[in-house]
């Protein structure tokens, strides 16, 4: 119980924060009157809203737009620059060619193809769930892809269990048949009376409250398995999750010359071993945790399908049924995704020349992943849907409807569908998160920020690597990823530089970790989705998500100290960042 004073308070809090901390906080820029003290005000005040979102994310990342040129802190012009930047045209590319993919149900075909190929068998289906929804996430929002993923392993459990209770009814109802037939041998009378006896005793659920406790525990693995492959799958490109892209920003704002260190095919590289590693050790957990490690039993070996099996694999080819054969928009929208993919990883893979420099001269200076992205992108709004011709019927066979008929179709995507599916709210977050960076860094905030850290230069940097993971870890639990990398990078750089390790070598395991919201079912879209289906409790998800942070924190730990240092060149200090900070 509150106390009484404390009351008025808490029932205004959301009016209490909004206006109150700006005034409190208001003794700064009056006290200290420098451009690193008023950009300091305005990003303080932005956490705290962030933090406690009283009002939308989008609507707090506006304020620098209005409050950056009041205060002196920067031009209007320039701060409105950072909101469409190449970064973000890179994310609006990737997020358009992933709502064609939504649109023309290319992932749910994907994911029911990868599941058949997989089985059924308990630990199977658990990690066929977890490398589709990693693999969807890969390319599109975490959100769509756990939203499209639970309807159908709730569809597979609901089957599975209908199935078993069938089953048991039947065992049950065979075995009183028996008994009745051979007392039946005795006496007509003493027939008559077991027949009443067994016909009063069948219960409505005959399964023992055992099964359904494994039952029970079967579908919370099953349904959290999808919400933490999404975040972890997300991890694995630079479009695939907001503060990946933050990152990539950030990098570009802070370090202008860092030469592209930070692209799509360097992202992939290193990242992409990391999730497969989260993945495996996530799975391994949930399947010890939820299903028993009982490897005859879970995998299915030396046994023969049992009916609950059987029963799911239908569920799976009914709903592929449903979807009929590819169609040629969904195979035009799967070829230009690959078309995509093979672009982003030969721009420039660094062992070899890429397309950029090879076709274009000069091209590597010009050209980034957000150019073929657009391209792509620019390609769904012109290609048609359906056929531009129609081979079943001749000239002669074509209606007068037919010939009225325009000779391209619609295209593969709408405008109509991209402005009601994009998450313009992500976009402008990520704009205000550039304008705070490069605000901080031409303001001093970022040099000021880096001169008070120089005492940690004695401690080792994989030790500040694993604390910065930690700390983001706990910190994204509560707060949305994408603010989480945004309020940290800058810091995290600015402690590099000072300390003189490789501001990569602090950043990427930060970004990573942003994605490790494992714990709370409001710490992320995905979680939120899952929990709302009933099967877990808060307290499931803690006791499990505490382990799955752990677990993302020491596989962060050893792809940043083994495969990250060579790729990156993270044992030097690079000097595009000690020009940087000189400037």
């Amino acid at each position: 119980m509150a106390p009484t004073c404390l009351r008025p308070l808490l029932r205004y809090r959301s009016f209490a924060i909004l206006f109150l901390t700006p005034l409190l906080l208001l003794p700064l820029p009056l006290a200290v009157s420098t451009r690193e003290a008023r950009c300091a005000y305005i990003i303080i005040i932005m956490a705290v809203y962030w933090c406690t979102e009283v009002i939308p994310l989008a609507v707090t990342s506006l304020m620098p737009v209005v409050f950056f040129p009041l205060l002196g802190v920067q031009t209007a012009k320039k701060v409105c620059l950072q909101y469409l930047n190449n970064t973000n045209m890179l994310f609006f590319g990737g997020l358009i060619v992933a709502i064609s993919v939504e649109q023309w149900n290319l992932h749910k075909r994907i994911a029911l193809r990868i599941l058949l190929i997989l089985g059924v068998q308990p630990a199977l289906l658990m990690l066929g769930f977890m490398i589709v929804t990693a693999f969807l996430s890969m390319w599109i929002s975490n959100t769509a892809t756990t939203a499209m993923m639970v309807p159908i392993v709730q569809a597979v459990l609901d089957q599975m269990d209908s199935t078993e209770y069938d089953v048991t009814m039947m065992e049950q109802a065979t075995g009183q048949t028996n008994t009745v037939i051979e007392l039946g041998e005795k006496s007509t009378s003493e027939s008559t009376a077991v027949n009443v006896v067994s016909n009063e005793q069948v219960p409505d659920d005959p399964r023992s409250s055992e099964e359904k406790k494994i039952r029970k525990h079967i579908c919370k693995g099953m349904t959290l398995c999808v919400c933490y492959a999404a975040s972890i799958g997300g991890t694995a490109t630079l479009t695939g999750t907001g503060p990946n892209v933050v990152l990539k920003g950030q990098m570009n704002q802070l370090y202008p010359n860092n030469n592209d260190i930070v692209n799509f095919a360097s992202w992939f590289g290193f990242a992409f071993p990391n999730m497969i590693l989260m993945l495996m050790l996530a799975w391994l957990w949930l399947q010890c945790s939820f299903i028993g490690l009982n490897f005859i039993k879970s995998w299915g070996f030396g046994t023969e399908k049992t009916t609950k099996e059987k029963a799911a694999y239908n569920v799976l080819k009914a709903e592929m049924k449903k979807l009929g054969p590819i169609s040629y928009a969904e195979l035009n929208v799967l070829i230009l995704f690959v078309l995509l993919v093979v672009l982003w990883f030969s721009r420039n893979p660094g062992f070899v020349k890429g397309w950029a420099s090879g076709l274009f001269p000069g091209g590597e200076k010009y050209i980034t992943d957000s150019v073929p992205a657009m391209f792509v992108a620019l390609l769904l709004f012109i290609l048609p849907a359906h056929k531009p011709w129609n081979p079943s019927k001749s000239d002669a066979e074509q209606t007068e409807e037919d010939t009225k008929k325009q000779f391209i179709s619609a295209p593969l995507l709408d405008w109509n569908v991209v402005q009601r599916k994009m998450p313009w709210s992500i976009v402008l977050l990520l704009g205000g998160g550039f304008a705070l960076a490069d605000a901080s860094a031409s303001s001093g905030l970022s040099a000021w920020l880096g001169h008070q850290m120089t005492p940690l230069g004695s401690i080792p940097p994989w030790a500040i690597a694993t604390v910065v993971c930690l700390i983001i870890a706990v910190f994204t639990e509560c707060t949305s990823n994408v603010a989480t990398a945004t309020l940290f990078l800058p810091v995290f750089s600015s402690m590099a530089t000072s300390v003189k390790i490789h501001p990569l070598y602090v950043m990427l395991p930060g970004t990573l970790s942003a994605s490790f919201a494992f714990m709370l079912p409001v710490a992320t879209p995905p979680n939120a989705i899952v929990f709302s289906y009933g099967h877990i409790r808060v307290l499931d998800m803690v006791k499990t998500g505490i382990v799955m942070n752990i677990i993302g924190v020491c596989c962060v730990s050893l792809a940043i100290n083994t495969w990250g240092r060579p790729m990156f060149g993270l044992d030097t200090f690079p000097t595009w960042a000690n020009t940087t900070t000189n400037e």
